[in-house]
Parts: C-alpha cells; structure tokens; sequence
C-alpha cells in the first residue's frame, strides 16, 4: 500500500509517517518507481509508535526499544528490559518533577490573585 492509503488506515499524517521513517522507526519496502510500499505489519508498526510517543517517548529511545513493544487485544505493551525500566523511570522522575512544579506555580498564582 502506499503511504496515503497507511495514512487513512493509521490515522497519522504522510508528514508523520515520513518523519517515522527519517527517524529510523519505520522502513518501508520500495518499488521500482521508488515509491514506497507499506504493508499490513506497519500498521501495526505505526499504532506501536504513536503508542509510545503520545506515552511521552522521543523517537531516539523509541528506536532502541521498538523491538519490544508488543501488540494485542489489549493495545500496546512493552516487553521490560533493565536498560527500558531505567528510561521509563526517569521519565516518570521528570513528570513527577514538572507536575510538582506547575504545583508550586499554581500556588504562587493563587497567592497573587488572592492578595489585596
């Protein structure tokens, strides 16, 4: 299939798909024309990876862990790593860290609208 045709059955965008494969996380096979031929596995490929992005993931740490994540009737899931869990954990460690932080300026506004 071409990529407008993964485009509709994924619901990413062209653009998103291209810059999945500049990145590495998709590689599609080429015609003779050059065009590039998507099949019924990189749906698949692409609900993985826009799993993991909207799980707030960048493309480099998802091309080192692409190969474990596993789709099911479930939805997407990773197969854990020691080196996966450590990047999962200091990304929770991060958000943990900017919620307490919008947490502290939500204070500070509160304090600045509530003082006369």
């Amino acid at each position: 299939m071409r990529i407008s045709r993964l485009a509709e059955r994924t619901g990413a965008t062209a653009r998103a798909l291209r810059h999945y494969e500049d990145r590495g996380l998709l590689v599609p096979e080429r015609d003779r024309n050059g065009y590039r031929v998507y099949t019924e596995s990189d749906i698949v490929r692409v609900a993985q990876i826009r799993t993991m992005i909207a799980a707030g993931l960048g493309t480099a740490v998802i091309r080192r862990y692409l190969d474990c994540a596993r789709s099911g009737e479930h939805g997407v899931s990773l197969e854990m790593c020691p080196a996966l869990r450590a990047e999962l954990d200091a990304l929770a460690r991060r958000l943990d860290a900017e919620e307490a932080s919008l947490r502290e300026t939500r204070q500070r506004l509160a304090a600045l609208t509530s003082a006369r």
